[in-house]
Protein backbone atom coordinates (compact mmCIF):
# COMPACT_ATOMS: atom_id res chain seq x y z
CA UNK A 1 0.00 0.00 0.00
CA UNK A 2 2.31 2.81 0.95
CA UNK A 3 3.92 2.21 -2.55
CA UNK A 4 0.74 3.59 -3.92
CA UNK A 5 1.14 7.01 -2.18
CA UNK A 6 3.70 8.93 -4.47
CA UNK A 7 4.35 12.41 -3.83
CA UNK A 8 5.10 14.08 -6.77
CA UNK A 9 8.17 15.96 -7.25
CA UNK A 10 9.10 19.06 -8.17
CA UNK A 11 13.08 19.59 -9.11
CA UNK A 12 13.63 23.34 -7.34
CA UNK A 13 16.13 25.14 -9.18
CA UNK A 14 19.18 25.64 -7.07
CA UNK A 15 18.56 29.58 -6.72
CA UNK A 16 15.09 28.87 -5.25
CA UNK A 17 16.21 26.32 -2.85
CA UNK A 18 16.63 28.11 0.52
CA UNK A 19 13.58 29.46 -0.21
CA UNK A 20 11.55 26.74 -0.56
CA UNK A 21 12.91 25.13 2.07
CA UNK A 22 12.16 27.63 4.45
CA UNK A 23 8.14 28.54 3.12
CA UNK A 24 7.83 24.06 4.14
CA UNK A 25 8.47 25.63 7.37
CA UNK A 26 5.94 27.35 7.97
CA UNK A 27 2.65 26.90 9.48
CA UNK A 28 -0.39 27.37 7.23
CA UNK A 29 -1.35 30.40 9.45
CA UNK A 30 2.06 31.72 8.57
CA UNK A 31 1.57 31.26 5.17
CA UNK A 32 -1.59 32.64 4.66
CA UNK A 33 0.30 35.91 6.33
CA UNK A 34 3.16 35.93 4.35
CA UNK A 35 0.95 35.43 1.24
CA UNK A 36 -1.03 38.60 2.51
CA UNK A 37 2.17 40.86 2.96
CA UNK A 38 3.39 39.59 -0.65
CA UNK A 39 -0.21 40.76 -2.09
CA UNK A 40 0.28 44.21 -0.85
CA UNK A 41 3.69 44.51 -1.07
CA UNK A 42 3.51 43.84 -5.06
CA UNK A 43 -0.10 44.83 -4.99
CA UNK A 44 -0.84 41.31 -6.41
CA UNK A 45 -4.07 38.53 -6.08
CA UNK A 46 -2.99 35.00 -4.97
CA UNK A 47 -6.99 34.20 -5.42
CA UNK A 48 -7.67 32.39 -8.82
CA UNK A 49 -8.04 34.72 -11.66
CA UNK A 50 -11.29 35.03 -12.65
CA UNK A 51 -11.93 37.91 -16.04
CA UNK A 52 -10.92 40.59 -14.97
CA UNK A 53 -11.35 43.54 -17.45
CA UNK A 54 -10.02 47.02 -16.82
CA UNK A 55 -12.18 49.99 -16.45
CA UNK A 56 -12.61 51.44 -19.59
CA UNK A 57 -10.29 54.88 -19.65
CA UNK A 58 -12.49 58.09 -20.36
CA UNK A 59 -11.67 61.19 -22.05
CA UNK A 60 -13.95 63.55 -22.38
CA UNK A 61 -17.18 63.86 -20.49
CA UNK A 62 -18.89 62.81 -23.59
CA UNK A 63 -18.29 59.22 -23.76
CA UNK A 64 -18.88 59.00 -19.99
CA UNK A 65 -22.94 59.44 -21.11
CA UNK A 66 -22.40 56.23 -23.26
CA UNK A 67 -23.51 53.16 -22.45
CA UNK A 68 -21.12 51.73 -20.16
CA UNK A 69 -20.45 47.73 -20.62
CA UNK A 70 -18.08 46.98 -17.47
CA UNK A 71 -18.54 47.60 -13.68
CA UNK A 72 -16.90 47.52 -10.96
CA UNK A 73 -19.04 46.61 -7.91
CA UNK A 74 -17.52 49.11 -5.06
CA UNK A 75 -18.79 48.16 -1.50
CA UNK A 76 -19.09 51.59 0.93
CA UNK A 77 -21.17 50.62 3.47
CA UNK A 78 -21.13 47.35 5.29
CA UNK A 79 -24.38 48.66 7.73
CA UNK A 80 -26.37 46.25 10.53
CA UNK A 81 -26.24 42.74 9.08
CA UNK A 82 -22.24 42.64 8.84
CA UNK A 83 -22.64 38.54 8.96
CA UNK A 84 -25.01 38.70 5.50
CA UNK A 85 -22.71 41.39 3.88
CA UNK A 86 -19.66 38.36 4.06
CA UNK A 87 -21.84 35.74 3.07
CA UNK A 88 -22.71 38.12 0.23
CA UNK A 89 -19.26 38.73 -0.67
CA UNK A 90 -18.42 34.86 -0.44
CA UNK A 91 -21.39 34.42 -3.20
CA UNK A 92 -20.06 37.24 -5.44
CA UNK A 93 -16.25 36.41 -5.26
CA UNK A 94 -16.04 32.95 -4.72
CA UNK A 95 -13.51 34.05 -1.48
CA UNK A 96 -12.78 31.83 1.62
CA UNK A 97 -14.61 33.16 4.92
CA UNK A 98 -11.56 35.08 6.45
CA UNK A 99 -10.92 37.05 2.52
CA UNK A 100 -14.28 37.97 2.37
CA UNK A 101 -14.51 38.93 6.20
CA UNK A 102 -11.10 40.84 5.33
CA UNK A 103 -13.09 43.08 2.45
CA UNK A 104 -16.13 43.85 4.86
CA UNK A 105 -13.70 44.85 7.41
CA UNK A 106 -11.70 47.25 5.15
CA UNK A 107 -15.10 48.49 3.99
CA UNK A 108 -15.78 50.07 7.39
CA UNK A 109 -13.42 52.83 7.03
CA UNK A 110 -12.52 52.40 3.12
CA UNK A 111 -14.85 51.66 -0.12
CA UNK A 112 -13.48 47.97 -1.39
CA UNK A 113 -13.59 46.50 -5.10
CA UNK A 114 -15.82 43.53 -4.76
CA UNK A 115 -15.77 42.24 -7.92
CA UNK A 116 -14.53 44.19 -11.12
CA UNK A 117 -15.18 44.18 -15.09
CA UNK A 118 -18.88 42.69 -14.64
CA UNK A 119 -21.40 43.19 -17.61
CA UNK A 120 -24.60 45.50 -16.14
CA UNK A 121 -26.84 42.90 -15.21
CA UNK A 122 -24.53 41.14 -13.17
CA UNK A 123 -23.35 44.47 -11.47
CA UNK A 124 -26.91 45.45 -10.93
CA UNK A 125 -27.78 41.51 -9.54
CA UNK A 126 -25.09 41.93 -6.93
CA UNK A 127 -25.81 45.81 -5.93
CA UNK A 128 -29.63 44.27 -5.34
CA UNK A 129 -28.39 41.02 -2.94
CA UNK A 130 -25.80 43.28 -1.37
CA UNK A 131 -28.33 46.33 -0.55
CA UNK A 132 -30.65 43.00 0.38
CA UNK A 133 -28.12 42.11 3.24
CA UNK A 134 -27.91 45.94 4.49
CA UNK A 135 -24.65 47.07 2.93
CA UNK A 136 -24.67 50.15 0.27
CA UNK A 137 -23.06 49.51 -2.88
CA UNK A 138 -21.91 51.84 -5.62
CA UNK A 139 -21.51 50.88 -9.34
CA UNK A 140 -18.52 52.05 -11.13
Amino acid sequence: MPEEIKEETVEVPEKFKSLVESVEKLSVLELSELVKILEKKFGVSAAAPMAVAAAPATGAGEETAEEQSSFTVQLTSVGDKKIEVIKAVRDATEKGLKEAKDVVDAAATESQAVKEGVGKEEAEELKKKFEAAGATIELK
